[in-house]
Order: structure tokens, then sequence, then C-alpha cells
């Protein structure tokens, strides 16, 4: 108990004193005591309000984005062609008339906050509008009933999807978006407007769907097979997002390292295509890639990470240090394989940052697996590891395994985060200088956010002539996640031009002049209204 609270209160009877009445003598006065029932409030929800006729610009929209980049950079998407369409987009729930919400599969946690997030919303008499995995990986679930949908490949339909549920109907959006030749496509156009969460930062999804089939995963269910990016759209997308004053692009796929093999290029292809066209002082990050699709590519991998423009940072997930979780697993890959990735990258790119994942308490996890994993932990120290308990997701294989107990889990758990938290990676980086790009704020606000080139975050003074640039810091403070940065020269420029204001729609103006398209479009909306009132 806090101090504060033990100096007036020792113990909870102390709460009762001696000078309290008691109960007996509280109704001794009374000769009849009655019993009353206490009358269960029930909560009715209210009612939507359900509009006839929809005039674009009229009614305001959240978006709410659960899991992945992937996901991040759908809800930008979404974002984008509904303002440029005149719906207006609002951070404050309570001010929207629809709810857009956006779903991850990859945790219970996850689904069950946008579950929740679904029922409150219908509570209120909110329109809800659902995407992302959750409704794509199952369609037919109960607390979906009755909601609009759209899925993970149809995200550029969303305009028809919010006028529709605005007017009170029900409408679910499926099926994959296919090629001239038939094969399956990336999905939505990557030059579709877009409102970016972060100005600076430009989200670039390369693929869509993976390889494997992941016991475990449910992901798989929602994204299906690979289906990538020709690497001329993705290149364009790229070029575009400088020109609008993007510093920082992040690569994300569900693998990124499958890039490419089902339309006949690779990876590095393409990374070698857009190193080309990064101006100076901007940088490039690379999403998450699993291991057996890597190998392949180690030495043209470790020379594209040389680039002054690349950071010097994969995240390589291998889920647990035991070759017979991993089969189990079906991860298609043994340890000696992850191992050959990390010390092959470590030593051609010296001060490399490998990020990994571990999934404790898988359903055949022994404590000698654990301890194996424990060991590769132990062996390379990483400085991110994401640390999860097994959760079993509806459908997967893994879901109709005998589970480890819970506790069990918990005590695996504990142990391995106890030792992620015993090392500190930039204990030894004081006085050390780096350049670095600020790109973003600290979630507590009291610093702007840095990364240099290994993409290690440096926390440096919020002044405002700091976003969006470059500048040399020195390092002044360390701890567990990330290092505190002195200036020691001024800002330069990073990209080719001011980026675009917090929430301005990406890629939208009318040739020849200076009107946004939302605006135009409201306009014309407003006046083809007018004329069909009084004709």
């Amino acid at each position: 108990m806090p101090a504060a609270f033990a100096e007036i209160i020792d113990d909870i009877e102390d709460l009762i004193s001696s000078q309290d009445i008691t109960p007996k003598e509280r109704y001794a006065s009374r000769k009849n005591v009655s019993i009353r029932s206490k009358r269960r409030e029930t909560k009715e929800s209210v009612e939507k309000v359900v509009l006839e006729s929809v005039v674009p610009g009229t009614q305001t929209i959240y978006v709410k984005t659960w899991g992945c980049a992937h996901n991040s950079s759908d809800s930008e998407y979404m974002a984008g062609l509904l303002a440029a369409h005149g719906y207006q987009l609002t951070e404050d729930k309570w001010q929207a008339q629809l709810w857009l919400l956006n779903s991850c599969t990859v945790k219970n946690p996850a689904e069950d906050h946008f579950k929740n997030e679904i029922e409150l919303g219908e509570s209120r008499g909110i329109h809800v509008v659902v995407a992302g995995c959750v409704p794509q990986g199952a369609p037919r679930a109960e607390y979906l009933r009755g909601h609009s949908v759209v899925g993970v490949q149809q995200i550029d339909r969303i305009v028809e999807v919010v006028e529709e549920t605005l007017k009170g109907h029900t409408v679910r959006l499926f099926g994959a978006k296919k090629t001239i030749e038939g094969r399956k496509a990336g999905g939505a156009s990557l030059l579709l407007p877009k409102v970016r969460k972060n100005p600076l930062i430009e989200i670039i999804p390369i693929n869509t769907g993976c390889l494997n089939q992941c016991t475990y995963c449910k992901t798989k269910h929602a994204r299906g097979e690979l289906g990538s990016y020709p690497p001329e759209e993705i290149v364009e997308r790229a070029i575009q997002s400088f020109k609008e004053g993007v510093v920082e692009i992040w690569l994300t796929s569900e693998d990124t390292g499958t890039y490419g093999r089902d339309i006949g290029t690779s990876l590095p292809e393409l990374l070698w295509k857009l190193v080309d066209v990064i101006p100076a002082g901007c940088r490039l990050r690379l999403g998450m890639t699993n291991p057996p699709y890597i190998l392949e590519h180690l030495q043209q991998v470790a020379s594209i990470m040389h680039h002054p423009r690349v950071y010097k940072f994969l995240h390589v997930p291998v889920q647990s240090g035991s070759d017979q979780v991993l089969a189990d697993m079906k991860r298609e890959y043994t340890r000696a394989d992850f191992e050959k990735v990390v010390d092959f990258l470590r030593e051609k790119v010296p001060g490399m940052t490998i990020a990994t994942d571990i999934i404790c308490g898988f359903p055949t996890e022994t404590e000698k697996d654990f301890e194996d994993t424990m060991a590769l932990c132990k062996k390379y120290r990483f400085p991110s590891l994401f640390i999860n308990q097994f959760f079993p997701r509806p459908g997967t294989p893994a879901a109709n395994m005998q589970r480890v107990p819970a506790q069990e889990v918990k005590k695996r758990t504990k142990a391995l985060s106890e030792f992620f938290r015993s090392y500190h990676p930039y204990c030894s980086r004081l006085g050390e200088t780096y350049e670095v790009l600020v790109t973003d704020v600290s979630h507590d606000t009291k610093y702007f956010v840095a990364h240099n080139e290994f993409y290690e975050q440096i926390l440096v003074p919020k002044n405002k002539v700091l976003m969006g640039k470059m500048v040399t810091v020195k390092i002044i403070e360390t701890s567990k996640f990330s290092m505190i940065g002195e200036p020691v020269d001024k800002p330069k420029m990073a990209g080719l031009v001011e980026p675009l204001r917090r929430g301005e729609v990406s890629g939208l103006k009318v040739e020849g002049t200076k009107i946004p398209v939302p605006i135009f479009v409201l306009c014309v909306a407003v006046l083809l209204r007018v004329l069909w009132i009084f004709l």
C-alpha cells in the first residue's frame, strides 16, 4: 500500500472505527424491515441515424487500427480515399457518425479489443464498418453479424461501403484482386490517395500473403497466398512520397523476403531500384522477413545494408530455439539456418541491428526446448526481442494441440523477459556521436524520436527545427531501449520539400489549379444537390 495511504489506514478494518454505530444500532428504531428487490439496469442501444441520401463532406469518420505496419498502410489508404471524397476525419471517436475499425488477428487480446470497440459503437448508435484480418479470416463470427465489412484486398472500395452503411445497409466485400494474367495481385493500387499518420513516413506494402503454413498463424487465413506488387509501382509510389516531403520509407508485408517469387523478381532487385530514387538524407527501413527466404539473398542484402540511405536493421523472427518446436510450428528452417543469417549479417555489416520474436509455451514445447530458446537468446543478446505467450487462434492446427499449463507458460515468459531486461545494449555508447534522422515524438511527448544508421532509437530535444531533419548528436544518457542525444551541429534538410500537413491527402491536386480535390468534389456534390431540389 502506498505510504500516503498507510498513514491514514493501517488495515482495512480501520475503515470502521469504534465510534461508528453498529448495524444492530442502525436498525434498532425500525419495527419492520421491508425487502426491496434491486432493479437490474439494462443498457439499451441508441438507435443509429440512417441517412437516405449521403452528401460527401457532411459526415465525420473515426479510423482505428490494430496490428502491423501493413494494417497501418491499409488504414492510411482508406482514410485518404474517404478524405478525397469529402469526408471529415477525426481522432475523437465521439465526434464521428461512423467508425472504421481495422483489425489484427495475430493475438487474442487484439481481437478482444476490436470486439469490444464494435460493441461500444453499437451501444452508442454509431455506424461501424469493420476491416482487416479478423473479418477476412473469420467472416461468420457472431459479433460481426449485421456489420459492413471491407476485405483486405478491397480497401479501394471503402467509400462505397461507408456510403451504403450510413444509409442503413450492410455491405460485405471480400475477394482477391487478380492481374490480367489471372494471378493474385498485391492488392489495391499503391497509387491511391492516402492520409499518412506521420507525414514524414511512407509505409509501402510490397506484397501480401506468404508462402508458409505455420500451425499457429491465423494471418494466412486472411492474407492468403503470396501476391507481389510490380517493382515499377512500388518505385513510383516512393518517388511520389519523396515529392511530398517524406524522409523515411518502410517496406512492409507479411514476409518481405518472399517478395517477387510469384512475378519473376526478388527482394534485392527491388531494393537496388529503390535506393536509386532515395534523396540524400532520406532512409529506407526493410520490414520483417522469415529466415528461409533471406538465406539465398544474404550476400546481396549485406551489400544493400551498406548503402548510406538504408538502415542497417532487419527483423528476423525465430520464434523458438528448438528444432523440434520449429518443425511442429512448420517454420521450414532450423536453428542453424537462423544462426547462419545472424552470424553472416553481423560479420558483413558491423553494428547491424537484428530484432527477433519468441513464442513462449507453444503446445509441444518442453522444458528442454525452452532451455534451447533461452540459450539462443543468451548467445546473441538481441537489442530488440519481442516476447509473446502462445495464443491458440481458432481454425489453426495448433489450437487443437494439448496446451502447456498456463502457469508454466507464464513462468517461461517471465524467465525470458527477466533475462532480456538484465542487459543494456547501449551502456557503452556515452560520448559517441551519430548522425540521426528525426521523424516522430516520444510516447511521453517529452522528446523527439530519431534513429541512427542502425535504426537505434535516440531521443533528442523537442525543438521544432529538428523535426524531419538530419542532425549530428552526442550521446549523453542511455537506457535499456534508447539513448538521449545532444545536437552538436545545425540540422540539415533531409527531404526534397516540406512535408504535407498532418491530415492532408497525399497526391491529390487538381491539375492547373490549387483547389484540393476534396473541396472540389464537395462543391460539385452540393451544386448537384441544390439543382436536384429545385428541379
